[in-house]
């Protein structure tokens, strides 16, 4: 068994994983082959603040739709403040502020498919 800690949207969480359990009589499962990673398409151009973009990216956990864009550019938040909410398998998920700042841009628009890992808004 091995313990790992996970921060998820800044609530941390002790995990335990088990290794190597199998389930009795089953065949054990073909190790997939390895494709080459696929090129990466063209992005649209989003729309960004007069100000120009900030340090501290903002980034997308899921994929899935921006539902409603919660925060203004030059609006001061604080960690944990939402400041997009992105909708995904029917769930609205908060994507919240990872420290204390001024929103410098929100690069996303109400509508717009984004993908895990997407940057929504930058901070100073």
């Amino acid at each position: 068994m091995k313990n790992y800690t996970i921060t998820v949207n800044g609530n941390v969480y002790d995990v335990v994983v088990e290794e190597g359990a199998a389930v009795q009589g089953a065949a054990p499962a073909p190790a997939a082959p390895k494709a080459a990673p696929a090129p990466a398409a063209p992005k649209a151009a989003a729309p960004k603040a007069a100000g120009g973009a900030g340090s501290v990216k903002v980034e997308a956990g899921a994929a899935g739709k921006v539902f409603k864009i919660e925060a203004k550019v030059g609006q001061a938040v604080k960690a944990g403040d939402a400041v997009v909410i992105i909708e995904a398998m029917k769930m609205e998920i908060p994507v919240v502020a990872p420290q204390d700042g001024t929103v410098a841009s929100i690069d996303v628009a109400v509508g717009d498919s984004i993908e895990a890992g997407a940057v929504l808004a930058t901070m100073n």
